[in-house]
């Protein structure tokens, strides 16, 4: 009898694709929506890796443009109020918000360092927003696939026990396709989790980095106006 059950476990197909297709409706749309989130988190992370990679370098091109010697008035001129690069959006905003601050007699606007830092933070707090993009789809994947999955299998374990109960029988060939099945689902769930949370705190890591050289840029940038409005002042 042994012989006979193992012999009918065999001619089993528990390739993924055949697990897949003998898998109930419910798990089959677990798995797709797991399989739907690897996916888009792959192309986020991706994305965000090129992302931070090309951030990393304009700031490193910049930062030799600026600290280059020319004056600041010419290095503005060449970049453009609108330039493609993140740190020359916001050198951009501070020089605009400079220019503005400069009264038809020469002379300056009052506020003219508070409104440059602000103007400097909201631009970094634009490009925050763009860095960080997509993090959050990648932190909810992570904290949630697992549990996805694991709703997957205990819906497959259920139909497995159901299936027990109906053909009275709790040998190899018919337990095993549908415990296979449902642990699929977990599998599927860790799958789409571990790279996402592994990327995820890579990716903010870096994020942070690029930001707090923004930053510090930004704080460099305004002391030199400021030595400038105490010139003028003087």
């Amino acid at each position: 009898m042994e012989t006979d059950t193992l012999a009918a476990a065999q001619q089993i197909d528990f390739s993924l694709l055949a697990l897949f297709l003998r898998a109930t409706f419910t798990v089959k749309i677990v798995m797709l929506v797991l399989i739907a989130a690897s996916f888009w988190s792959w192309a986020i992370i991706i994305q965000k890796t090129l992302d931070m990679r090309r951030a990393r370098e304009e700031a490193r091109a910049f930062d030799a443009d600026f600290w280059s010697g020319e004056p600041l008035d010419t290095v503005y001129d060449r970049v453009g109020p609108e330039p493609p690069g993140a740190a020359a959006r916001i050198f951009a905003a501070g020089m605009t918000e400079w220019r503005r601050s400069h009264r038809k007699d020469g002379g300056l606007i009052a506020g003219t360092q508070a409104r440059i830092e602000r103007a400097m933070n909201v631009a970094i707090g634009r490009e925050a927003d763009e860095l960080n993009r997509g993090l959050t789809f990648l932190a909810t994947v992570g904290s949630i696939a697992p549990f996805v999955g694991l709703f997957g299998t205990v819906w497959g374990i259920k139909h497995a026990f159901e299936e027990i109960a109906l053909q009275q029988s709790t040998n190899l060939a018919v337990v095993a396709p549908g415990i296979a099945e449902a642990l699929l689902a977990t599998g599927l769930g860790l799958l789409a989790a571990i790279p996402a949370v592994i990327f995820f705190n890579k990716l903010n890591q870096d994020s942070d980095a690029v930001l707090g050289g923004y930053e510090g840029f930004a704080d460099e940038f305004a002391m030199i106006l400021s030595r400038q409005l105490d010139k003028a002042g003087a």
